[in-house]
């Protein structure tokens, strides 16, 4: 049987804690910066958890993530 294979952009993009959570970064800061206030550019920086309706599609790009799938 061949090994499966990582989705290498989704590994670049998601980042698994070690209590099992996937955290991806906002959208909006990636250009067209400038008419964005300071605060709300401070606010797309952060990091947040992936939702719960999309978690299973990240983990098929993912299959040696060592992370529990949802049901």
């Amino acid at each position: 049987m061949p090994k499966m294979k990582t989705h290498r952009s989704g590994a670049k993009r998601y980042k698994i804690t070690a209590g099992g959570k996937i955290l991806r970064r906002k959208a909006g800061k990636g250009h067209l910066l400038q008419h964005k206030s300071a605060s709300r550019k401070r606010k797309l920086s952060s990091m947040i958890e992936v939702s719960a309706t999309h978690r299973n599609l990240v983990l098929k790009e993912l299959p040696y993530a060592k992370c529990r799938k949802s049901n």
